[in-house]
């Protein structure tokens, strides 16, 4: 389960900016290439963060969508569950992933 270890990075990260300021909310941009599962993602944060200085922080997750682009016809499609490359109007396989493996940190909510 990768989630455990990307939510101990992230907390490293969020501690170090924050301080000793309490941190409420992080919010983080995940791709859906990324094959993160949500669920599992705030299972971990709560695992990672018990009995530290970011206890009782929530979780934000945005998925964004992976998208193709196909170098052939010039289309854009989202993929789909399947994760299949080709383009679905050309059938080329020539295509190039232009978003959905983003893990962006996006804002940290702290206490005023």
């Amino acid at each position: 389960m990768h989630e455990v270890s990307l939510c101990r990075q992230v907390a490293r990260t969020v501690t170090r900016a924050t301080g000793t300021r309490r941190v409420v909310a992080v919010h983080l941009d995940v791709g859906q290439a990324r094959q993160v599962v949500p669920e599992a993602m705030q299972h971990a944060w709560g695992f990672v963060v018990r009995g530290t200085t970011l206890s009782g922080a929530t979780l934000h997750l945005r998925t964004v969508p992976a998208v193709l682009h196909c170098a052939d016809c010039g289309a854009h499609r989202t993929l789909d569950r399947s994760f299949g490359f080709a383009c679905t109007d050309c059938r080329s396989t020539r295509t190039r992933l232009i978003s959905g493996e983003e893990f962006v940190l996006t804002a940290v909510d702290v206490d005023p």
